[in-house]
């Protein structure tokens, strides 16, 4: 009998132990997240990942303070965001492209407070994580990489005799070192006359695309670049006019009037974004040993107006471009992905 009731006394102190434990869990987070720039992608991603967190509120009991800011690529700006962050006492930060993570990173190693990247190109390169598979730093996040070789492929699927491509970026991102880089090692093994025009800001951008017409460039090729991705709207109606067709590494570039985009689904990029906020505050997983997320680059986003400016035709272009992408898409320009549903 006595051993009965000791084993009935250890069951429930187990369970009140057990009960005290779930209470004190903690189901209430505060999260900054920076913005490097206003583009269709990066206002997506973030969109996302509010969709996803308010989801997570009603599907496991728990709530969100979401402290939101965008630095419009200037540096200054970006540390002072990110250090109201600190001193809000955020549990968590997102950082939206390669250069917000770098500054995050950079500036939380004394508090290790955890950083969730989103749209970094190059994660490994850029010094954030020491694998993709176990970061090893108090940062992981989603990864954007863009199969370089593969939009190359479509720029001479479509026109076989190209022979002079222009490489339209700022050299200031990380994001577009490394894709530029295999750019010209792909483009000289073609034999073909690759020159690269530049811009920092959408002024300089749109100087730079003025001069590509002037050079009679038979192409344009752009990797996932903030810079241009934010000019886009300013330069897609000097290609269009001169018929030089503008491929890029997102689908907001097709949508803000490219010819292209090639590479990710950036509203499930974000969703992603969002699961790995919650394995890290709500599941209680090592941010060090949560593996990089990256996605299958394989979707083509033809802006219909613009080709038919160029003078190709969409239905072609689907027959054209099919071995090389898992899924060929159509879009009009707007500003906002929003603006397509209205």
């Amino acid at each position: 009998m006595k051993k009965i009731i000791a084993l009935t006394l250890t069951v429930m102190m187990l369970l009140s132990v057990s009960a005290l434990s779930l209470a004190e869990q903690k189901t209430s987070f505060k999260i900054g997240i920076c913005n490097f720039v206003d583009d269709a992608s990066l206002n997506q991603i973030i969109a996302s990942i509010r969709q996803r967190l308010t989801e997570a509120e009603t599907e496991r009991n728990l709530s969100f303070e979401i402290l939101e800011d965008n630095c419009n690529l200037d540096g200054s700006v970006m540390q002072q965001i990110i250090s109201n962050f600190i001193a809000s006492d955020v549990d968590l930060m997102v950082a939206i492209a390669t250069p917000v993570a770098m500054t995050m990173q950079g500036m939380t190693e004394d508090s290790q407070i955890p950083v969730i990247f989103a749209a970094v190109s190059d994660p490994l390169g850029a010094g954030l994580v020491d694998s993709l598979e176990a970061p090893g730093h108090n940062i992981t996040g989603t990864s954007d990489y863009l199969d370089t070789q593969a939009v190359l492929n479509l720029i001479f699927a479509a026109n076989p005799d190209a022979k002079n491509i222009a490489l339209l970026y700022n050299p200031a991102e990380d994001a577009s070192t490394a894709p530029i880089t295999q750019a010209k090692e792909l483009l000289a093994q073609k034999g073909v006359n690759v020159k690269e025009y530049s811009g920092s800001n959408i002024p300089e951008v749109i100087l730079a695309a003025d001069a590509i017409v002037a050079d009679g460039m038979d192409a344009v090729f752009t990797p996932t670049d903030n810079t241009i991705m934010a000019a886009e709207l300013s330069i897609y109606e000097t290609f269009a006019q001169a018929k030089i067709p503008h491929y890029t590494g997102a689908d907001s570039f097709a949508l803000n009037g490219a010819f292209l985009g090639y590479g990710v689904d950036y509203a499930n990029l974000g969703r992603e974004t969002a699961n790995l906020i919650l394995s890290v505050l709500a599941d209680g997983k090592d941010i060090s040993q949560v593996p990089v997320m990256t996605f299958d680059n394989g979707t083509a986003t033809i802006n219909t107006e613009t080709a038919a400016a160029i003078g190709l035709d969409f239905d072609q272009l689907t027959e054209t471009f099919a071995p090389y992408c898992t899924k060929i898409q159509s879009i009009t320009t707007a500003e906002s992905f929003d603006d397509l549903a209205k």
